[in-house]
């Protein structure tokens, strides 16, 4: 990408909408100029302009909550961009993963949930990560990993059956309980294989398409 196709505005900004590469939730909207964009490039991670302080900034340079860009992309007038990040944290300086959070509409009749909703999934998947890296002590996912990939198997195997059974009960209550338990010793045992959860959103996304 060249910086020179970029049209910036008279005050010499652009749009720069940053969306969870992952997810694909749309963080945050926020602004850049020559040298900001600059900064994002060379580091690989999101640099801003403060049109209030009038100011480069480094998103998480305070609280931790970086960017690690993956791709940047601009519109088909040039005057916008798509940043896809990984993000170390929430996006919002009030703690919220998206800076979108209030709604001025919303269709009862058709009612979803938002991709907000899906964050669970991805810090479950970066709280097994750590706690096979730092193994502290007490942890039942700790336990999982020392007893190695056949009682992580064994427990995938019972959790599948519990769910099987709370369904033929058609219990609700009992099968989002078990369904949970399901998904979190799946999440350890692609874990134990080293792969990624988002292999597996990448496969269900391709096979939609």
């Amino acid at each position: 990408m060249s910086i020179e196709n970029i049209k910036f505005d008279e005050k010499g900004l652009v749009a720069a909408i940053v969306q969870d590469i992952a997810t694909k939730e749309v963080l945050t909207l926020a602004y850049m100029n020559k040298e900001s964009l600059e900064k994002s490039l060379e580091t690989g991670e999101t640099w801003f302009y403060s049109r209030s302080r009038q100011e480069l900034w480094h998103k998480g340079e305070t609280s931790g909550n970086t960017q690690k860009i993956h791709e940047i992309k601009y519109d088909c007038d040039k005057d916008a961009l798509l940043v896809l990040v990984e993000p170390a944290g929430p996006a919002c300086h009030n703690g919220t993963v998206s800076c979108f959070v209030e709604s001025i509409y919303s269709s009862e009749a058709a009612p979803t949930p938002t991709l907000s909703d899906y964050q669970i999934l991805l810090t479950l998947e970066k709280v097994i990560k750590d706690r096979e890296l730092n193994r502290p002590e007490g942890a039942y996912t700790t336990y999982l990993f020392e007893k190695g990939v056949d009682k992580i198997l064994k427990k995938v195997g019972e959790e599948a059956a519990e769910v099987i059974i709370a369904a033929k009960n058609r219990s609700h209550e009992e099968l989002k309980w078990e369904a949970s338990d399901l998904l979190y010793h799946l999440l350890v045992l692609l874990r134990e294989q080293d792969l990624p959860f988002a292999e597996i959103l990448n496969v269900l996304e391709s096979r939609h398409k």
